[in-house]
């Protein structure tokens, strides 16, 4: 194996060259941004899973409703935090507000007996496919550093983020769509914006790209309608020429690079785009499995099943959300907002586990759910929980992970992660270890230093790989 990943060779780049103008222009020029700091670089070892599907539960869902039972928390509700927790810190002063009992019942799932709450029935199917880790723990209590750091490693907006850095390590299997795709809640962005999923400080072409529902997936993708394909080669021709010409005179330039390298993205995805997300195909079974005949759980379930149409097709990280600006954020009422929030995506999240179990691409690809927190367990306003960074959940499925599985504890009552703490950058060196690579040997130079998404720490979790 290779001490460091290396870009892959090519040998076109010579016989394009002597293509002169033309496609051949095009190819080389898209080729030359492909290789000018945008590399596809070799794994370090075989890998389990060759794609991901992250679920990205926006706003900061409730362990204590979903994963984490908590039998003391049910006995002292009503009574204040004992002192023998400590300070706490929260971030609307609720440390003194008594502790609030869940309403839901957990059931042990499976033949493995993994915890689940009745609000989650669809995936308590898949209980001996998940692994657990209950014990995460993260760096804010406000959701957009908390984002960014779920996200890119770091509270600090401007870091690359997990899909940037594994496109940039693994590029695509499909070249005519984007290795790093994002599925967004249509019902409102999120916290923090589009820096969550931006490339950073990597190429820019390693950005991820946002992908909808319908005939025009990506805006601005189809050509004018008076435009025909022979003007628009013709178009691109020039254009590869100019952008070849400017570029040979001036140093790396990755915005450049990757503006060169969208015309030509963007002019194979015309056709290629708009057939990964026409559902107007799938068996009417499939659309009912992910829920697509609900008002309830469509547009959820639309999402899922167009990650697993992308993943089929190629796309090397899927990340979707579920929650507006809103979303799981249970500050009112996590009874009601966590019913409406599972509601919507629990459902589909079971279809998505089956239908990737059925086609065999559960093998290969690794699905994660979680959010950017959890939620404390003393009461906000008698009825609603405050942001908890301190303790909360995260699952995964799939490729790689040993199913059935529990790691780690919060403490008796969820307030904090206790045994077998998980940090983000824990969770980030365990996905991509997951993918073939070594988190500290993926790096890139910026500002005189080899930087890399997990900072200066990170532990693979062992216990839950198969």
């Amino acid at each position: 194996m290779p001490d460091s990943l290396e870009p892959k060779a090519s040998s076109r780049r010579s016989f394009l060259r002597q293509a002169g103008g033309g496609l051949g222009a095009v190819a080389l020029t898209w080729l030359m941004a492909q290789e000018s700091g945008a590399e596809v670089l070799a794994p370090h070892f075989a890998p389990k899973a060759k794609r991901v599907i992250y679920l990205f539960m926006h706003g900061g869902p409730s362990h204590l409703e979903t994963f984490d039972p908590k039998p003391e928390l049910q006995r002292l509700a009503g009574s204040p935090l004992p002192e023998s927790f400590g300070q706490v810190s929260t971030r609307r002063q609720v440390a003194r507000n008594p502790l609030l009992a869940t309403k839901r019942t957990f059931h042990r799932s499976g033949e493995s007996g993994l915890p689940i709450s009745d609000l989650l029935p669809q995936i308590a199917v898949h209980a001996d496919q998940l692994a657990v880790i209950r014990s995460c723990w993260a760096d804010s209590v406000n959701h957009p550093q908390a984002v960014y750091q779920m996200n890119t490693g770091s509270i600090l907006m401007g870091k690359p983020s997990l899909g940037s850095w594994v496109s940039y390590g693994l590029g695509t299997e499909n070249q005519d769509l984007p290795a790093f795709v994002v599925l967004p809640d249509p019902a409102g962005g999120i916290k923090g914006g589009p820096p969550a999923y931006g490339a950073g400080f990597l190429p820019a072409s390693r950005q991820g790209t946002v992908i909808r529902p319908g005939t025009n997936p990506i805006l601005d993708l189809a050509p004018p309608s008076d435009m025909s394909p022979q003007a628009q080669v013709r178009m691109l021709e020039l254009l590869a020429r100019f952008n070849h010409r400017h570029r040979e005179n001036r140093d790396a330039d990755t915005e450049l690079d990757a503006r060169i390298q969208t015309y030509e993205l963007a002019y194979r995805m015309q056709s290629a785009a708009p057939e990964a997300v026409e559902l107007g195909r799938e068996s009417r079974a499939t659309r009912h499995l992910y829920g697509l005949d609900s008002p309830m759980t469509n547009d959820f379930g639309t999402r899922c099943l167009l990650a697993r149409r992308l993943v089929e097709r190629g796309v090397r990280f899927v990340q979707l959300y579920s929650g507006d600006v809103t979303g799981w954020d249970a500050h009112d009422d996590v009874e009601t907002n966590h019913s409406r929030m599972a509601g919507k995506t629990d459902l589909p999240i079971g279809g998505l586990l089956t239908d990737l179990k059925a086609r065999g691409l559960l093998d290969d690809t690794l699905v994660i759910w979680g959010g950017e927190f959890g939620r404390m367990p003393m009461s906000e306003g008698g009825k609603g929980r405050d942001h908890n960074p301190h303790g909360f959940c995260v699952w995964m499925a799939g490729a790689g992970i040993k199913g059935g599985t529990v790691h780690g504890e919060t403490d008796a009552v969820g307030l904090r992660a206790e045994v077998d703490r998980v940090h983000v950058h824990d969770l980030h060196a365990t996905i991509l270890h997951l993918m073939g690579i070594d988190h500290t040997r993926l790096t890139f130079p910026h500002n005189g230093r080899d930087e890399r998404l997990t900072d200066t720490s990170g532990v693979v979790v062992n216990s839950i790989l198969a």
